[in-house]
């Protein structure tokens, strides 16, 4: 049996400040988080990076790099730098820390969509901060861009740093992108692939629609072709990990995905939700994968060949 790869997603750029008390912001928080679930069994680490005094999606390399280098410092965890960034990054902005930082993965997702997180507005009462609501609200009306020049360009400088893609894919076309990638050779197998289900927009977290997924995915790219990972948002976050898991594949938890640990109980951590990955995984009898597990099944360049260790080395 092959080892479950758990991932944890920190604090993304979909949840506001106000919708959790719990929801790290600042780089010291948001590498406080990831430490946590490494700890707790996490062998990847997925970062966004967040405006410290408002909480805001930020495309900082500075504070990037004071993420993961204070993750670095404490655990062995792979990191995942992300290029999805927010609404109101422009393309370039998405894919500047991850050519500045050379990570060992970076997600790039695979094709444009609506990306509407417009009806979490209606859950805030009293905002925090006064960018949060118009934030949501405007993505009733954003088309998440990820065009075939965008994801050449994007794949081409990750493999010219050394990184790996994780690809995100939200919905059945973008198997189809994935494939015409690799027939012209702007990706090369064995890939990775993230399945992002949840999200409105994108294909709805549901049993038929991993399989299918999953089924599609070994059809189109070859079963020995690829790796894959399940994240899924909110509520059907716990039983579609545990299907996952039984299908064979790897899962992602964590704040960014879902708030909650069970329902109307905010999770405290990120640690939290890979505790009970944890636990599913113990009861199910399929060994957790450490980080260099992790790194040997998905390829990875290793923690001393990431832009920043190279830094420090050279410093």
């Amino acid at each position: 049996m092959s080892k479950l790869i758990i991932t944890a997603a920190v604090t993304g750029s979909v949840h506001t400040p106000s919708l959790s008390p719990y929801l790290p912001l600042t780089p010291d928080e948001i590498a406080a988080d990831a430490i946590l679930a490494a700890k707790a069994g996490a062998a990847l680490v997925h970062v966004h990076a967040r405006d410290p005094q408002t909480g805001k999606p930020s495309a900082d390399p500075a504070l990037y790099e004071k993420i993961v280098t204070t993750i670095s410092a404490a655990t062995d965890a792979a990191i995942c730098i992300t290029t999805g960034g927010s609404k109101e990054m422009t393309v370039a902005e998405r894919a500047r820390s991850v050519a500045l930082l050379k990570p060992e993965l970076a997600s790039l997702n695979t094709g444009s969509m609506n990306f509407a997180i417009h009806p979490l507005a209606a859950k805030i009462k009293e905002p925090r901060f006064d960018w949060e609501i118009p934030f949501l609200q405007a993505t009733e009306d954003w088309i998440f861009p990820n065009t075939f020049k965008t994801l050449a360009e994007f794949a081409t400088f990750m493999t010219a740093a050394g990184t790996k893609p994780e690809l995100e894919v939200y919905d059945a076309g973008m198997l189809s992108n994935v494939q015409f990638l690799l027939s012209t050779g702007v990706l090369k197998a064995p890939i990775h692939l993230q399945f992002v289900l949840g999200i409105l927009g994108g294909m709805q977290a549901s049993v038929g629609n991993l399989v299918f997924l999953h089924e599609s995915a070994c059809r189109m790219i070859g079963e020995k072709n690829f790796t894959w990972s399940l994240s899924a948002a909110g509520r059907a976050q716990l039983p579609m990990m545990a299907t996952a898991m039984g299908m064979g594949g790897n899962v992602r938890v964590g704040l960014e995905d879902n708030l909650y640990l069970a329902p109307k109980v905010l999770a405290k951590s990120s640690a939290e939700q890979v505790e009970r990955i944890m636990t599913i995984a113990q009861a199910l009898s399929i060994p957790v994968a450490t980080p260099s597990e992790a790194r040997q099944i998905l390829g990875l360049k290793g923690a001393g060949n990431v832009g920043w260790a190279q830094k420090s080395a050279a410093e």
